[in-house]
């Protein structure tokens, strides 16, 4: 059986705290679901840049640079719940071609 890599995933929020939280637990529950194995870091918005090197997606409920080479979504789904499985599907789908 082709073993697959886990796939790393910065989350981003304004704190870094509970935002964060929930979204890299809900991102990780969903993936594994999907048969996608993933690893999540939490950080502020601003730190960003710094951790960015070595992670396949970043996520953020807030703006954050999208020009650090690797893909961004700024999705506030999470929180309201709306367009929920739309980023879920986007974020299988950037995992997969990673």
């Amino acid at each position: 059986m082709n073993q697959q890599r886990i796939k790393r995933i910065l989350v981003a929020c304004g704190t870094a705290i509970a935002t964060s939280t929930l979204v890299a637990v809900l991102i990780k529950e969903e993936m594994a679901k999907r048969g996608i194995q993933v690893e999540t870091r939490q950080c502020k918005a601003t730190e960003v840049p710094s951790y960015s090197q070595d992670v396949d997606l970043i996520v953020s409920t807030t703006p954050v640079p999208t020009n650090l080479g690797k893909p961004v979504i700024q999705t506030l789904a999470f929180l309201t719940g709306v367009g929920k499985e739309d980023v879920l599907n986007q974020i299988e789908k950037i995992l997969k071609e990673v």
